[in-house]
C-alpha cells in the first residue's frame, strides 16, 4: 500500500467556533486537532477529499500516520473521527501524537482467516468483536491482529487470552482482567435443535 496514503497535507487553523468550522466544510476542508505527547494541541484543517480517499483503507485507523503540518512532519494515529449523519462527509478528526518511547492505546481491526473450515464442519461463524483494544510502543503498532479458525472446533469460543498477542503488544482488556470472547463456531440452528430433541 502507497505510504500517502498515510501522509496528509494540514494547515495550521487560527479560527474557531461552530461558525468558522462550518466556513472550512463549505471550502471542502476538515477541522480537526492534533493532541497528547510533550507539546501543546494544534488546530489544523485538511483536505476533505484527500482525506474521504484516504480513510476508506481499513490500515488508516491503524497505522501510524505523517501529518505535514508547515514544515513540520507529525507522527499521529486517528483516535476519533465525526461524521455527518446521512451525507458521505467528515466532520472532524481527533489525531493523537506519537513519539517514540511512548506507549500508546489504540484500536486494531480483527483479521479471521481460514473461517471456511470452520464452515465445512458444519459450524456457523459468529464474530462476538471486530477490533481489539492494545497498548505498545509505536514501533510495535500492528496493523492487525489476525485469527487462524482452522482449528477451531464446532462449539468452541476464542477468548483474547486464546490469542497470541503480538511481540510488544498488550491487550488492554485481558490486562484487566476482561477475558473478553472474540468469536464463536455455533452449531446450526435446526441441527442444535434436532439433537436437543435426540437426546429427550
Amino acid at each position: 500500500m502507497s505510504d500517502a496514503i498515510f501522509t496528509l497535507n494540514a494547515e495550521v487553523r487560527t479560527d474557531a467556533g461552530k461558525g468558522a468550522s462550518r466556513r472550512l466544510r463549505h471550502e471542502d476542508k476538515v477541522p480537526a486537532i492534533i493532541y497528547g505527547g510533550s507539546k501543546a494541541p494544534v488546530s489544523i484543517t485538511l483536505e476533505h477529499s484527500k482525506l474521504l480517499k484516504a480513510q476508506s483503507f481499513e490500515a488508516f485507523y491503524s497505522h501510524i500516520l505523517t501529518i505535514k503540518v508547515g514544515k513540520e512532519d507529525v507522527k499521529a494515529i486517528v483516535k476519533a473521527m465525526q461524521r455527518h449523519p446521512f451525507k458521505p462527509k467528515i466532520m472532524h478528526v481527533d489525531f493523537q501524537r506519537v513519539e517514540a518511547g511512548h506507549e500508546l492505546h489504540t484500536v486494531v481491526p480483527v483479521h479471521f482467516v481460514n473461517e471456511e473450515a470452520a464452515v465445512k464442519k458444519g459450524g456457523v461463524v459468529v464474530h462476538a468483536a471486530n477490533e481489539i483494544e492494545i497498548s505498545c510502543l509505536p514501533k510495535d503498532l500492528p496493523e492487525f491482529i489476525e485469527v487462524d479458525m482452522s482449528n477451531v472446533e464446532v462449539g468452541a469460543h476464542l477468548h483474547l487470552s486464546d490469542l497470541k498477542a503480538p511481540k510488544g503488544v498488550t491487550f488492554v482488556q485481558l490486562a484487566k482482567g476482561h477475558d473478553l470472547a472474540v468469536v464463536s463456531v455455533n452449531k446450526p440452528a435446526g441441527k442444535a435443535a434436532d439433537e436437543d430433541t435426540a437426546a429427550e
